[in-house]
């Protein structure tokens, strides 16, 4: 458990600092994710760069355990 914390505090750490890469790169805007504008009110929900994510990280974390 100690090991699996360590290592997603650093990818935490690392999405954060590549964050303004990402964002070049379209991550945070791609078709599916829902951004609602209304005057005073902004609703964004990113559903698949949700998906994306995830999928990253479970190919990643299957790639580790074997």
């Amino acid at each position: 458990m100690q090991r699996f914390l360590i290592i997603l505090g650093l990818v935490i750490l690392l999405v954060g600092l590549l964050w303004p890469v990402l964002q070049k790169l379209g991550l945070g805007r791609l078709p599916g994710d829902i951004l609602v504008r209304r005057e005073g009110f902004t609703f964004y929900f990113p559903i698949m760069t949700s998906i994306i994510v995830s999928v990253v990280l479970t190919l990643i974390l299957w790639f580790f355990r074997k």
